[in-house]
């Protein structure tokens, strides 16, 4: 029974990285399709929502299933309810990564910003992909420290979500209304999505080290 339930654990700790890993994929694509105008990336992303969503909802399952059947305490107790909050964290995740596929959808055959809006989106991308694959490795490992690396990248996400809002209060703006909502859309998903990433971060730090992180 005990080798049973140590095999639930790492099981859910697997599932939990698998989902991080989705999510990832489902970011990096996202920007493909919203920077270049890829359809066929766009589409990817929308359809693959579903099967994030159904990773999540198994994840839950077995989390819920072991809460019931073991009745775990102490350490294994707040790991288990982690998870349930990390998971519902990554599920919202990918729900970021499909708005801003979902944009370039119906932008398309067009590109939803023109070249010189596109810097700051591209960059938001890049920093999205670093803090995902960072937020990946740190549930894989547990490291409180490379954790706590994710509040810097937010911080640089932030410097770039403010930059987006400078551009379109410039006295210069031509772009029109649609490209501004589209802007702004797209800066906000990106912005959301640093701070989901961030919450796994702190989560693990709890379970790390019993501190909480700072906000």
């Amino acid at each position: 029974m005990r080798d049973r339930y140590h095999g639930e654990l790492g099981a859910v700790h697997d599932q939990l990285v698998g989902l991080a890993a989705l999510v990832t994929k489902a970011m990096v694509r996202a920007t493909t399709a919203v920077v270049s105008g890829d359809l066929d990336a766009a589409d990817e992303v929308i359809s693959q929502d579903a099967v994030i969503d159904a990773a999540r909802d198994a994840l839950d399952a077995r989390v819920m299933s072991v809460l019931a059947c073991q009745q775990p305490v102490a350490t294994d107790l707040r790991t288990l309810v982690a998870a349930l909050r990390i998971s519902a964290d990554l599920e919202r995740m990918g729900d970021l990564a499909r708005h801003i596929a979902e944009i370039a959808r119906m932008r398309y055959p067009g590109a939803p910003l023109p070249p010189v809006l596109r810097p700051d989106i591209e960059e938001m991308g890049r920093v999205a992909q670093r803090m995902a694959t960072k937020m990946r490795q740190v549930l894989e490992t547990k490291d409180p420290k490379a954790a706590a690396e994710l509040h810097f990248d937010d911080d640089a996400m932030d410097d770039v979500h403010r930059s987006t809002f400078q551009h379109m209060t410039d006295e210069a703006w031509l772009h029109g209304m649609a490209t501004a909502v589209d802007l702004t859309l797209l800066s906000r998903y990106y912005e959301r999505f640093a701070d989901h990433a961030v919450n796994v971060a702190n989560r693990v730090i709890f379970l790390a080290t019993g501190a909480n992180a700072r906000m």
